[in-house]
């Protein structure tokens, strides 16, 4: 086709709110019964659009909420999985590749749609049983975030093939856009569906094929996006995926001499294990892969003096104890100004306490339970060393319960210790260290939010003086890739907030933005003599 390709013009996707007696809330509740009371289901690999059980240790996929509650079977993908996935999408790439942008933009955006309107409840349903999300936590991430990643990376893809360079008279200069030449290794996390959608598929837009290895605890909601994109049209061979815990095959794909890329949101030390890996083998690939990860963090909220006391209970509620701080984002350290400290501490303790805690099938709790038994221990280990410490005290929640799901109350722990482990450690759950700063050490908290923590992913700067907001910011610039005026440090919209940190926090190439998706082209620049020279000498030599 001959034309010059202008994408749909990119809209955020509307969060519904699933108010009682509302129509979405019958539907949604619907869909919620169904797959509640379903038979556990096969969650197979897919290898070359081919689904099949993956060869080696079954395991199961429980509910955090309810974890004697299946709701499906997998097993760990092997080595001879992870060679026969690769082997599919090097053979699916070079059709891919020429397939053209607007072709692979028609998937993602038709997927887009099929999600906003018929796979919406089914993706929300399957987010909240398999990885313990609310209802509100589930429509921002699985249904909203994966809609608008979709359709804001068509719109940012159109804008790189856009950017072509000057052309001089007689000289007409372009960039091709190639996809990298291998496979992109996707490596995705349990906590966001929209994660583990964009990971796998914004390499995909760009013309890469990938290999896809999701989270086990996320592994029932990415069975649906896999369908999901099937039904949107994605060929066999272009998104692979494989279930489990990905041992066997990053021992595969970290080898091959096709590795083109790696694609990850986890843990630190997993990120910094696989870079290790590339460095150990970098000898023996076809190209120098790119590695693009967000890892962990260890977020601030640093309240001033002129902090509104509403606004800043608000932040840290919402902020630390949203799925129960299961966010690279949440914050989880905190430095109040003693004077609003008394005015709002006791409101704060209050409103902790206060939180609904429970199945996610009740949709009238705040937030549910933490992802796994493993989580629940480390959550439980965290608190128990802070109620032995000497320098720290719980002063809200601070009960755990392992007897149906994995409950963790959210917890406040006080201390007059910047330097205590609540304020360097990331739990990677419902837990917030609180230090009471005097007033007139502003200047020196901020070294103290800078220096405590090895991360530098979000933050939140609470006042109402804007000398001290300038202040602040211009202070922890290195501290945080996002960074909130008033504002809780999570919940970053795509096209408005891209998001990603730097430090231990990753390499800040900043998902929702085109700075991530130019990650996956390689340029070509080509240029074109319309009149060549036919004559080697030049004028100076007569």
């Amino acid at each position: 086709m001959d034309a010059v390709i202008k994408v749909p013009a990119p809209v955020n996707e509307a969060v519904r709110s699933y108010a009682p007696g509302s129509a979405e809330r019958a539907s949604l509740e619907s869909t919620l019964d169904d797959l509640s009371n379903a038979d556990p289901i096969e969650l197979t690999a897919t290898i070359d659009g081919v689904t099949k059980p993956a060869s080696g240790e079954a395991f199961t996929v429980t509910m955090p909420s309810d974890h004697s509650h299946t709701l499906g079977h997998a097993a760990n993908a092997t080595r001879t999985d992870a060679a026969q996935a690769i082997d599919a999408a090097l053979a699916a790439a070079p059709e891919w590749a020429e397939l053209g942008f607007e072709q692979r933009a028609a998937v993602f955006l038709r997927a887009a749609d099929l999600l906003a309107g018929p796979w919406r409840d089914t993706l929300n349903v399957a987010t909240m049983l398999g990885q313990g999300k609310t209802v509100q936590q589930a429509e921002i991430d699985a249904a909203c975030e994966l809609i608008d990643f979709w359709r804001f990376n068509v719109a940012f893809a159109s804008q790189i093939f856009a950017a072509q360079p000057l052309s001089s008279p007689g000289v007409w200069n372009t960039i091709d856009y190639r996809p990298l030449e291998g496979f992109v290794y996707a490596i995705t996390p349990f906590n966001f569906t929209a994660i583990a959608g964009n990971l796998p598929t914004s390499p995909a837009l760009l013309g890469n094929v990938v290999i896809w290895k999701p989270s086990p605890t996320q592994q029932y909601a990415a069975h649906f996006l896999l369908r999901l994109l099937e039904e949107a049209g994605l060929p066999p061979g272009v998104i692979n995926m494989l279930p489990g815990d990905g041992l066997e095959v990053s021992d595969v794909a970290l080898r091959h001499r096709d590795l083109a890329g790696i694609h990850f949101t986890g843990s630190t030390k997993t990120f910094q294990h696989l870079w290790q890996s590339v460095g150990a083998n970098i000898a023996n690939y076809r190209a120098y892969p790119r590695l693009v990860g967000e890892t962990g963090g260890k977020d601030f909220v640093i309240a001033h003096t002129s902090a509104n006391p509403d606004v800043l209970r608000t932040a840290l509620v919402r902020g630390a104890f949203e799925y129960s701080g299961q966010k690279c984002s949440a914050a989880s350290r905190a430095y109040i100004a003693r004077s609003v400290w008394d005015k709002m501490g006791d409101e704060l303790i209050d409103a902790t306490d206060a939180l609904t805690v429970g199945d996610v099938r009740d949709l009238s709790n705040f937030t549910s339970a933490v992802i796994d038994e493993r989580a629940f221990r480390k959550q439980a280990e965290a608190i128990a060393r802070a109620r032995e410490a000497a320098d720290a005290r719980i002063i809200a929640g601070g009960e755990t319960d392992d007897r149906e799901g994995w409950y963790v109350r959210p917890t406040l722990i006080i201390s007059d210790n910047p330097r205590n482990d609540i304020f360097t450690t990331e739990y990677f759950g419902p837990i917030l260290g609180i230090h009471v700063y005097d007033d007139a050490d502003f200047d020196a908290i901020l070294d103290e939010v800078d220096q405590a923590s090895p991360y530098g992913l979000t933050g939140a700067i609470i006042a109402d003086d804007r000398w001290a907001l300038d202040r602040a910011s211009r202070r922890l610039r290195h501290a945080a890739g996002n960074v909130y005026y008033n504002d809780k440090p999570t919940g970053a919209v795509v096209g408005q907030q891209p998001f990603g940190g730097s430090r231990g926090s990753g390499t800040n190439d900043k998902a929702g933005s085109m700075w991530n998706l130019i990650r996956w082209t390689s340029p070509r620049s080509i240029k074109e003599t319309f009149v060549p020279a036919t004559d080697h000498r030049y004028p100076h030599m007569s």
